[in-house]
């Protein structure tokens, strides 16, 4: 979608840091009519540039303590198995996030447990389990710093068709 105009990456940005803003306020703040942000929304989900809104919880506080961050060598990157790893990852709960990368570790992944016991259930279902799983390293997290999926949005809107 090539036609987001300055309105359309203003409400964007309010959404970014509160989906929950009501759309009378976000009209309000970018001098539009709520129908008018409505129509704008319902456009941009339609076209897959707001592709979900969600609350960001404190892990701790709904008994998930525990966040690892997996960085995961495969043996084989024959399509059929990729695709297969790829759905074995994004079918497990406790995957919050799932990148296929460059480098040497073929995946990373951010998982999220209630206990180490949990996390060890995991490795022997996720990646002992599986025949093309090659190696696998775990960096188990002290501090979440920042937990974000806020995208930093360009001033202009012709700045994103670069």
């Amino acid at each position: 979608m090539n036609d987001l105009d300055a309105q359309d990456l203003a409400i964007l940005e309010i959404l970014q840091r509160n989906s929950a803003t009501p759309q009378r306020t976000i009209g309000e703040m970018v001098n539009l009519s709520a129908a008018a942000v409505q129509r704008r929304i319902s456009r941009m989900e339609k076209h897959g540039v707001i592709q979900g809104n969600v609350a960001i919880l404190n892990p701790a506080s709904v008994g998930q303590p525990i966040t690892v961050l997996v960085e995961v060598q495969i043996v084989n990157e024959r399509l059929d198995l990729l695709d297969a790893m790829k759905a074995s990852f994004a079918s497990a709960p406790e995957v919050q996030q799932c990148y296929y990368v460059t480098g040497e570790t073929d995946f990373v992944l951010v998982v999220t447990v209630g206990s180490m016991q949990e996390y060890e259930e995991l490795t022997k279902r996720l990646f002992f389990e599986n025949h093309n799983i090659k190696h696998f390293k775990s960096l188990v997290v002290m501090d979440r710093v920042k937990a974000s999926m806020g995208l930093t949005l360009p001033s202009d809107p012709g700045e994103y068709r670069r």
